[in-house]
C-alpha cells in the first residue's frame, strides 16, 4: 500500500507562484510513477504532469505546460509541483498520484491517490 499526503495548497493571487508537495510513504517510493492531477469544480479530473520512476522523464498536459514543473525527491519521498503564473481558471483541488506501473502516465488510471489540497487563485 502507498499512502500519499498533499500539501502546499492556498489562496494566491493572480499571476503568483505555488508549491505543491506530495509525500508517500509505504513502499519504495523510488519505484513509483507519481502524476499530478486537478479536478474543479463541476468538472472532470484532468491530467497537469507525470514523472516515470525509470527514466526520470517529465510530461505535462496541455492545461498548465509552460506554467507547472514536475519534479520528485527520492530521498525524501516527496514529489513537487512548482506552479507559476497562475490564473483564476487554475482553481481547483489538487491531487497526487502514485502507481507501479511506469506507463499510467498521464491518465488517470493511478492506483493510488491522495486527499487533494484546494489552490484558490483570486483575480
Amino acid at each position: 500500500q502507498v499512502q500519499l499526503v498533499e500539501s502546499g495548497g492556498g489562496l494566491v493571487q493572480a499571476g503568483g507562484s505555488l508549491r505543491l508537495s506530495c509525500t508517500a510513504s509505504g513502499r519504495s517510493f523510488s519505484s513509483l510513477a507519481m502524476g499530478w492531477f486537478r479536478q474543479a469544480p463541476g468538472k472532470e479530473r484532468e491530467s497537469v504532469a507525470a514523472i516515470s520512476w525509470s527514466s526520470g522523464s517529465t510530461y505535462y498536459a496541455d492545461s498548465m505546460k509552460g506554467r507547472v514543473t514536475i519534479s520528485r525527491n527520492n530521498a525524501k519521498n516527496t514529489l513537487y509541483l512548482l506552479m507559476n503564473s497562475l490564473k483564476p481558471e487554475d482553481t481547483a483541488v489538487y491531487y497526487c498520484a502514485a502507481d507501479y506501473r511506469d506507463y499510467v502516465l498521464l491518465s488517470a488510471n493511478y492506483n493510488y491517490w491522495g486527499q487533494g489540497t484546494q489552490v484558490t487563485v483570486s483575480s
